[in-house]
Formats: structure tokens, C-alpha cells, sequence
């Protein structure tokens, strides 16, 4: 058996990798996808990352660390999904969007055009987070810094 390489960019170079069965995407060895998940074939899902559920990861977007996408969510443009960061439910993170950490976004949520997620911070709802500027949303226990500025968290 011969093993296939793809270079993820990522600085580890070339790793044991497969295109996924279901839309082409190339996937790390390491990864994990389930065959009802979709990936299209110039998206990447590298590291420990998991996709799975009707998940659909496409255009050029990118989930690594040990990032998880689930349920019916969408991950797609130039999007990254990575750390120990979750997308479920029917949520979506599109456009140049990044979201990382801990951070959570699920339900009907949107993450698009250039806005970052990270830290803790929880996107959920039907809770629309964009930005042309980037806009970056981070949660420190009752408190959310929204572009410079710490808010105080209203529940």
C-alpha cells in the first residue's frame, strides 16, 4: 500500500493524508470525517479536528487543532475553525471569518465577512457576528471585548 502526503501549510510539511470520499477535500490521516460529512475539494481538515454528522466543509475553508464541526453546520469561504473550537446545530462561519480557542458557535448563528471568535466566547441564537474591520469577540467569565473594548454580559 502506498501512502499519500498533502502539504497543509500548517509548518509540518507534508503528512499522511487521504481526499475524502464525499466532496474531495483532502483530510489528515490524523483527522477524523465521517462519510456523511462533506468536504469539497479545495477545503482542508487537518490536525485532531473531527467533522461529522451532515457537517459540510467547502470553497476554501480550513478546521484543524482539535476543532470539531457538526449537526448541519457549515464552515466555508476562506473560513478557519481550529483550537478546540465547535460549529454545530445549523450554525455557519463563512467569508474570511476565524474561530478559535474554546469558543462555540451553534444554533442559527453566523460568523462572516472578517470577524474572529475565540477565548470562550459563545455565538448562539439566531446571533449574527461580522465585520469588515476584523470584529473580535472574546468572553472572560461575565464580560465580552468586543473590537477594543470590554462590555459587561447581560444574560
Amino acid at each position: 500500500m502506498t501512502n499519500t502526503y498533502f502539504d497543509f501549510e500548517d509548518g509540518n510539511g507534508p503528512v499522511p493524508a487521504h481526499q475524502h470520499s464525499n466532496g474531495n477535500g483532502w483530510v489528515a490521516d490524523t483527522a477524523t470525517v465521517s462519510d456523511t460529512a462533506f468536504v469539497g475539494p479545495d477545503a482542508k481538515v487537518f490536525g485532531y479536528a473531527k467533522v461529522y454528522g451532515k457537517a459540510l466543509v467547502y470553497a476554501n475553508a480550513e478546521v484543524f487543532g482539535n476543532a470539531e464541526v457538526y449537526g448541519n453546520a457549515k464552515v466555508f469561504g476562506y473560513a478557519k475553525v481550529y483550537g478546540k473550537a465547535q460549529v454545530y446545530e445549523d450554525a455557519w462561519v463563512g467569508g474570511d471569518a476565524w474561530v478559535g480557542g474554546d469558543a462555540k458557535v451553534y444554533g442559527n448563528a453566523r460568523v462572516y465577512e472578517d470577524a474572529w471568535v475565540c477565548g470562550d466566547a459563545k455565538v448562539d441564537g439566531d446571533a449574527k457576528v461580522s465585520g469588515n474591520n476584523p470584529t473580535i469577540v472574546i468572553t472572560d467569565k461575565d464580560r465580552i471585548f468586543i473590537n477594543g473594548k470590554w462590555y459587561e454580559e447581560v444574560e
